[in-house]
This record gives structure tokens, C-alpha cells and sequence, in this order.
């Protein structure tokens, strides 16, 4: 594990330095573009089975950190914005404190821990641009029930430094503004544009399935597609997205319950 981490990081390090084929964002600006292409916000504290609080408390310092290495960045034509080129790694001694990391189908602390809500969230505002996803990790576990889930299953972006990457890429010929900011109760992002969007996107899932399997437990599937619609509300495309698999790390069924008298 440990050399193949050391071998997947180090090349990460190459190809942010000697890849000439890709042209890393660099610009930020302070003034906001006109147009709002897409906005979304999630909920900075969530009530999590066997998850104490303290570990959401350093969440919110770690994505306040976060937000200050992206906010304001200029995605011009040709460019692409790599996640943690930006961010940078997640250090105590940058002030990041010890959050929930998912690994292995279970959670445990580690320092910058509780960033993938971040990712999950530009990646999800993404799908509602023009932009296009160079790179994006699903999760390969399923931890967490779907109570008060508002996002399709496997519709977030896994983020693990350096070499768990979400890189968008700039193909279209406008300049694109990332604000992002952690406010009151919410972690809250945007996209804009120096132009208005000719579309509207819709994000769904379809082909969704659980199934056992034989070594006694579960497996989750779904398929995200996206519909692209006009300013007359016509669907003018329908484009695939990603296939999620994920194992469940809880029971998907409901036991039957006690019928009171």
C-alpha cells in the first residue's frame, strides 16, 4: 500500500510539473463574472450514525482552508482546474484539523478530512455547465443510508491527495468564474460565466439496482445521464455521464416491523 501510494503521488507530481498536453488554471479574480451558470449548497452538519461531531466542527475549518485556494479562480478557454494543485496538500501546519475520511467502506479522522464535500459539490455544479469532467473518482463503498439524500446515488466526486483527482477542463470559448465560500449552514458554490448559457442541464439516474451477491452482500448500480434543454424547455440531447458500482456497507432491506394492537 505504501509503495503503491508513494508511486501514484510522486507521478502525479510529474505530470502537474512536465505534462505539456494539459495547461493548469492560474488566474484569479476578485470581481464576480455577470452571468451565474450554476449554483448549489449542502449542508455544512449532518446527524451521522457513529460519527461524533467534533470530526463535522473541523470539517467546516478544513473547507473554509479549502475554499480560500479556490475562490475566484478563472477557468479560461483550453485550461483545466486540478482540485488539489489548487488546494494544495492538507497540512496541521497549513491549519487543517482532523475530519471524517471514508476509507475501506468504513471512516476514520485524518488531517483534511470532510474535503470531499467540496469536490462533490463543484463536481455536481459541473454537470450543470458546459464544462467537461477530464477526471472524477466515484466512491467504491456505499456508507452512509439515502435519509434525506437530494442528489442521485454515486453523483459526488472522491478526492484523496494527490493522485484521487476532480480535473475540469475549460473546452469552450468563455472564461468561467469558481466561487465557493462556507457560510452559516451551508457550504455554498457557484459557477459564472463572462456569457449566459444557451442550455439548461438536468441530471438523473436510471437502471438503478441493488443486488446480493454471492458472497452475502450487496451491490449498488446506477447509471447518471444528463438531459441538455433550450431556453423553450426542449430537450435537445441526452448524454451518459458515469456507471456507479458500489458495495453497501449496510443493509438494504427493511426487517418486518411490529403491528401495534
Amino acid at each position: 500500500m505504501f509503495l503503491g501510494k508513494s508511486y501514484f503521488t510522486w507521478r502525479r507530481y510529474f505530470l502537474w510539473i512536465f505534462n505539456p498536453s494539459i495547461r493548469y488554471v492560474s488566474s484569479f479574480r476578485s470581481e464576480e463574472l455577470t452571468h451565474l451558470v450554476a449554483t448549489h449548497k449542502t449542508p455544512l452538519y449532518r446527524r451521522l450514525r457513529n460519527v461524533d461531531m467534533w470530526l463535522q466542527t473541523n470539517k467546516v475549518t478544513n473547507l473554509t482552508l479549502a475554499c480560500e485556494k479556490l475562490n475566484g479562480i478563472l477557468l479560461k478557454p483550453g485550461e483545466t482546474l486540478s482540485f488539489w494543485r489548487l488546494v494544495g496538500k492538507p497540512t496541521k501546519a497549513k491549519g487543517f484539523l482532523e475530519g471524517m475520511v471514508l476509507t475501506n467502506g468504513s471512516f476514520t479522522g485524518g488531517v483534511g478530512g470532510g474535503l470531499c464535500q467540496l469536490s462533490n459539490l463543484i463536481y455536481w455544479m459541473t454537470l450543470h455547465t458546459p464544462l467537461t469532467v477530464t477526471e472524477r473518482w466515484r466512491h467504491t463503498h456505499d456508507v452512509f443510508p439515502d435519509a434525506n439524500r437530494t442528489q442521485p446515488f454515486g453523483s459526488g466526486a472522491t478526492v484523496v491527495y494527490n493522485y484521487v483527482d476532480l480535473q475540469i477542463k475549460n473546452e469552450t470559448p468563455h472564461e468561467y468564474q469558481l466561487k465557493v465560500r462556507v457560510g452559516e449552514s451551508d457550504l455554498e458554490g457557484e459557477w459564472r460565466c463572462e456569457q449566459s448559457c444557451p442550455f439548461k442541464y438536468q441530471i438523473y439516474e436510471s437502471e438503478h439496482k441493488i443486488k446480493q451477491e454471492w458472497w452475502g452482500g450487496y451491490i449498488r448500480h446506477n447509471v447518471i445521464m444528463r438531459s441538455i434543454i433550450d431556453h423553450n424547455n426542449n430537450k435537445i440531447a441526452e448524454e451518459f455521464v458515469t456507471e456507479n458500482y458500489a458495495i453497501m456497507m449496510y443493509e438494504p432491506l427493511l426487517g418486518e416491523g411490529t403491528k401495534n394492537s
